[in-house]
């Protein structure tokens, strides 16, 4: 049993230190991004736009506070 925990010890840190070297290696070899690069944001056509409301909620709130 003691040999198994020793086996699966070291297991976890190979798979530790190649986590590590793929990590490194990306962000060595990545492409730096330079500001004003656009954001790729890709969602589906058919999702509905929760944000389309805003400005009349927002709007609701100054004239309830207004209102006070």
């Amino acid at each position: 049993m003691k040999r198994i925990g020793i086996w699966i010890f070291y297991a976890v840190g190979a798979l530790a230190i190649g986590y590590l070297a793929l990590y490194a290696y990306a962000a060595f070899t990545g492409r730096a991004l330079q500001p004003g690069d656009p954001i790729h944001i890709f969602r589906k056509p058919d999702a509905p736009n929760y944000s389309q409301n805003t400005d009349v909620i927002a709007s609701q709130r100054v004239a309830r506070m207004r209102a006070r």
